[in-house]
């Protein structure tokens, strides 16, 4: 630059997203919901009388939490390990991680409801349903964030093909399952709850690296051996034997 040129213009500087506080802020929206869940079971006051029948005329409170605690939980594992791929975020992002942490904050709610009206014939239709459909949001949601990730070139470059498309298969399954419980809900909600206690579980428990863990492997056959590599062995074996 001359003494007769002007000093360029400042860039203006491009706000960015941190990771960190993403998954920070994330991680304790989960753990308030998931700690709210037991804040709605309890019993009546005048139960010392009964306290034991009292506590068991609770089972679908009990049946709720147990659900609605392992999706959650099976959400942040999914959660964990979309954000553990990505190598950066954006504004889009950011929202849609929002509107995830809007519905499992709400999660409490229909729980409650299940629990509250699960005895009435004509209420418990509606409150497995719309539960139903409370957790497949959730649910969606999660898979909405990764597949975002993955076209907004937000993953790290460093992670192969094969475990992008493992972890979108992984979040997708589940999907199919709530709409099939929903609609039994229908006509036997109890069941369709028990349903989705399935599907959390199939989310949380990692089958695959058990059944790899545990499952003994298939005998395979030895690799053809070459003529190269078999004369050298008969001319070994004639040195060593003759």
């Amino acid at each position: 630059m001359t003494d007769g040129e002007p000093p360029p213009e400042p860039q203006p500087r491009r706000r960015g997203f941190q990771k960190g506080r993403l998954e920070a802020f994330s991680d304790g929206v989960f753990a308030i919901a998931i700690t709210l869940l037991v804040l709605d079971i309890a019993v009546t006051g005048d139960a010392e009388k009964h306290l034991l029948s009292s506590v068991a005329d609770l089972w679908p409170a009990y049946l709720g939490y147990v659900v609605s605690f392992s999706t959650i939980g099976a959400v942040w594992l999914g959660h964990n390990a979309v954000t553990e791929y990505l190598e950066r975020t954006d504004a889009a992002f950011v929202r849609l991680n929002l509107l995830l942490l809007l519905f499992t904050a709400f999660l409490p709610f229909p729980t409650r409801l299940f629990a509250d009206y699960i005895r009435d014939d004509n209420a418990e239709r509606v409150a497995a349903t719309f539960y139903g459909i409370c957790l497949l949001l959730t649910s969606t949601l999660l898979l909405v964030l990764w597949r975002y990730a993955v076209w907004a070139h937000l993953v790290r470059p460093d992670a192969g093909d094969e475990e992008v498309q493992l972890l979108t298969q992984r979040l997708t399954p589940g999907l199919g399952g709530y709409v099939v419980l929903i609609a039994a809900g229908l006509f036997l909600p109890v069941i369709a709850v028990v349903g989705y206690l399935a599907i959390a579980v199939y989310y949380i428990i990692p089958f695959r690296r058990l059944s790899a863990r545990f499952v003994p492997k298939r005998h395979r056959l030895p690799p053809p051996i070459s003529p190269a590599a078999s004369d050298a062995a008969a001319a070994a074996a004639g040195r060593c034997c003759p």
